[in-house]
């Protein structure tokens, strides 16, 4: 079997029951038979208006549902989804819309300004659709909803293909974020990989419309975390290719009591998260207000990205039902099935500890494979389903997407050590990549920024251990001769030119000297001052 995702899609709706839900926020409810209807529509209508098989439609909005059916109607059209992370400024966003060579634009009404900035500069984009009221509409942009409702919602008459592409934008070691390939097929079969160490798994379409018919529909799910990053975006792809149910949160960021709130009143049994940055305030919410909230639907939490330390799993089973399992996933934008870690009451599970599988190989620097039981660490290697590369990047795809010994494998950069029986303890990033709260932030963009502040001379980037990100973002200074040092208004600087996120926590001056003789920077010396110095701050 050879999957696409818009033929699944045109396969499984079919077989749903009559006013099944398949999007929720708020009061707001969106069947499956109208969310099918509304997705063909603006499929139709993308391609009516000159989108051909394989271009590139940029998804710039935060959760909401349009979000889910607009990735829907790209299946259906053959169109290449295009991530957007909308905390980005303007600039940051250009570079996104401009790299993936997006013809179609679709954002969400609160960001206008920025798209208004960028307009001029994107001569390429040839549709620009506005997701809001649909009042007052900018000249040049057209009204989502009316792209979903002018049409009669029937099926595409088009054949579809298994290399039909998704992108998922992720950070790169240059600072600028780097277009994963990835094809439907491949998408499908590592996505489901897991799941067949589990049990039977649908091998065919006649298997999955079996399955929805004797099963019932999908789960009722809660992204916590954004559906623009791969976390959100890939565990809503399997609700939605299972009939599933998708509901999104209001709030512009994580509200805990919205989310348990909603997720009593909607029955949610599975929700995805990023580590301990989502985990603790949630955590808090239900020890704060023992009884407040029905979390008896709850069966499945998963996280991707950052840490999950095993302290707050165990408090969060003590207040959630029996049954349900935490499950801490090991994968990047680059490859999905390095490791998972279950965590069930009375089943703990140390924090960084995976049960990897056998399409796992660790190797060296030199693409010397090290054998599981080594004491020696190394990079992990995913050799099963993986993406094409990078979009227009030959070189950072070579160093990431390899080919040993015959055998392509996908090696994101992850060290590690493996013991025999194949558990997988997680030593960090190889490399100097800060991770945030699931953001991946590289140094050398915001190094570069600070370095362009009229009273800095040199700067470097570290990410130090913090209870509430996982890692702050932390820099340290060499100021010009004679200027002198403000932090505050270097992170007011840093402010207008990136997005908030990447701004430094903490900004030093001073320390150890940055560079060797030959200007490689010393991240080592400037991590372990900097861990000193925020240490006097606590």
């Amino acid at each position: 079997m050879h999957w696409n995702f818009g033929d699944i899609i045109d396969a499984i709706v079919p077989a749903l029951p009559e006013g099944h839900l398949a999007l929720v926020h708020g009061d707001r409810e969106i069947t499956w038979q109208e969310m099918s209807h509304r997705s063909n529509n603006i499929a139709r209508n993308l391609r009516a208006n000159g989108a051909e098989t394989g271009d590139k439609v940029g998804f710039y909005m935060r959760n909401r549902p349009e979000y889910s059916e607009l990735l829907v109607s790209c299946f259906r059209a053959r169109l290449t989804h295009v991530n957007v992370n909308y905390r980005y400024v303007a600039d940051e966003v250009h570079y996104i819309f401009e790299n993936s060579d997006a013809t179609v634009v679709v954002y969400g009404k609160e960001f206008r300004d920025n798209i208004e900035q960028l307009r001029p500069k994107l001569p390429n984009v040839k549709q620009w659709i506005e997701v809001g009221d649909g009042q007052n509409l900018p000249e040049g942009s057209v009204d989502y909803e009316s792209l979903a409702t002018n049409g009669d919602g029937a099926n595409l008459d088009i054949e579809r293909a298994p290399n039909d592409l998704l992108f998922l934008y992720t950070g790169g070691t240059t600072g600028m974020p780097k277009g994963v390939m990835w094809e439907h097929h491949n998408l499908r079969e590592t996505q489901t990989m897991a799941l067949r160490a589990l049990g039977d798994v649908p091998e065919t379409m006649d298997e999955l419309i079996a399955h929805l018919k004797a099963q019932g529909p999908g789960q009722v799910y809660i992204p916590a975390c954004p559906l623009m990053h791969g976390t959100g975006l890939f565990t809503a792809m399997g609700v939605l290719m299972n009939g599933g149910t998708i509901v999104t949160l209001e709030a512009a960021s994580l509200d805990s009591q919205e989310l348990w709130s909603v997720v009593g009143r909607r029955g949610v049994d599975y929700m995805a998260i990023v580590g301990d940055a989502f985990a603790k305030p949630m955590l808090a919410e239900l020890q704060n207000n023992p009884g407040a909230y029905d979390v008896s639907s709850v069966t499945n939490i998963v996280s991707s990205g950052v840490m999950w330390s095993m302290e707050v799993k165990q408090e969060m089973l003590k207040v959630l039902p029996d049954e349900c399992m935490l499950v801490d996933s090991f994968g990047s934008s680059e490859a999905i099935g390095f490791g998972s870690s279950i965590t069930m009451k009375d089943t703990p599970v140390k924090t960084a500890k995976f049960t990897t599988n056998e399409m796992c190989k660790v190797f060296d620097e030199n693409d010397k494979e090290i054998p599981w039981g080594s004491e020696t660490p190394g990079f992990i290697a995913f050799g099963g389903p993986i993406p094409l590369g990078y979009y227009k990047d030959e070189k950072k795809t070579a160093s990431t997407f390899k080919t040993i010994n015959g055998h392509r494998f996908s090696i994101p950069g992850d060290y590690c050590l493996v013991s025999p029986e194949g558990e997988l303890t997680l030593l960090g990033r190889g490399s100097v990549c800060i991770n945030s709260a699931g953001e991946k932030i590289y140094p050398e963009e915001i190094e570069e920024t600070l370095k362009l502040h009229d009273s800095i001379d040199d700067a470097l980037v570290v990410g130090v251990a913090d209870e509430k990100w996982g890692q702050a973002v932390t820099a340290v200074v060499k100021t010009v001769d004679g200027a002198s040092f403000d932090e505050g208004d270097l992170k007011a600087f840093c402010k207008t030119k990136l997005a908030a996120y990447k701004t430094p926590k903490h900004v030093f001056h001073g320390g150890p000297a940055f560079r060797a003789p030959n200007g490689k920077a010393d991240y080592k010396s400037v991590t372990e001052f900097a861990v000193e110095e925020v240490g006097k701050r606590a």
